[in-house]
């Protein structure tokens, strides 16, 4: 392992938002911090794709990133949403530089980088981190099958409303910038229906959309008009990363 560079930065240098970095003991971050590389990440960059092996991991301190199943068919599904609580790249904690996910800046946002090379050679030296980048890995897993048993159950009203609340919570915004298209295509759905479902919730005044920009302006309304998926997701999202 290299030895850190005179003047590289230390741990009490950094501005940690995530919060997977945030909860490290210092010695685990005082071991990965000369690795880390500062980025701002602009909406639509893509941080990972299939076709291509894994470069870097990230590790978010804020913005939204859209996990992505491609399909034979040419389009994307989504099926999870990493914020500032997570880390893109799980295959690496593997040991495989490929990843199964197209993973997709949405909301833009800033945060680390480090090389997969150096990641791989940090972890087993860095127990606390293993663990918290294989949780995180677990809660995507199941936030992906949360995400088909609401795709199968629940109305497209309430996959939106779902959806927008987790936009939110990842984001830690109540404004945000998507488009109909986007929506249509994440939630597996033709555009008209997006259409209609985002006017019903404008009309009990849920939300306000225009030309792309959405705000959520009644989250507890927003709750009520969703499907039980989100308070699972909310539970489970709390229940393993808060061990």
């Amino acid at each position: 392992m290299a030895e850190k560079e005179r003047g590289a930065p230390q741990s009490g240098d950094l501005v940690l938002s995530n919060e997977i970095l945030a909860r490290l003991p210092v010695a685990e971050l005082d071991q990965i911090v000369v690795y880390l590389e500062h980025q701002h990440i602009p909406r639509h960059t893509v941080l990972c794709d299939p076709e291509k092996p894994i470069r870097y991991g990230y590790f978010l301190n804020s913005g939204m990133v859209s996990c992505l199943i491609p399909t034979s068919a040419g389009r994307n599904v989504e099926v999870a949403l990493v914020g500032k609580g997570g880390f893109i790249g799980n295959s690496l904690l593997f040991g495989v530089n490929r990843s199964l996910l197209r993973m997709v800046m949405q909301v833009p946002g800033d945060g680390y980088r480090i090389k997969s090379d150096d990641l791989q050679r940090l972890l087993p030296t860095a127990p606390h981190l293993f663990r918290s980048v294989g949780r995180h890995a677990l809660l995507q897993g199941m936030q992906a099958a949360q995400t088909a048993a609401c795709n199968r159950l629940h109305n497209l009203e309430q996959r939106l409303a779902r959806w927008l609340l987790m936009t939110q919570d990842r984001a830690h915004a109540d404004n945000f910038h998507v488009t109909q298209e986007f929506l249509a295509l994440m939630l597996g759905v033709r555009r008209v229906g997006v259409t209609k479902a985002a006017s019903s919730l404008q009309k009990r005044r849920l939300i306000h959309y225009s030309r792309g920009d959405m705000t959520v302006t009644d989250r507890r309304g927003l709750k009520a008009a969703s499907c039980g998926c989100y308070k699972a997701d909310r539970e489970l999202y709390d229940r393993i990363l808060s061990q």
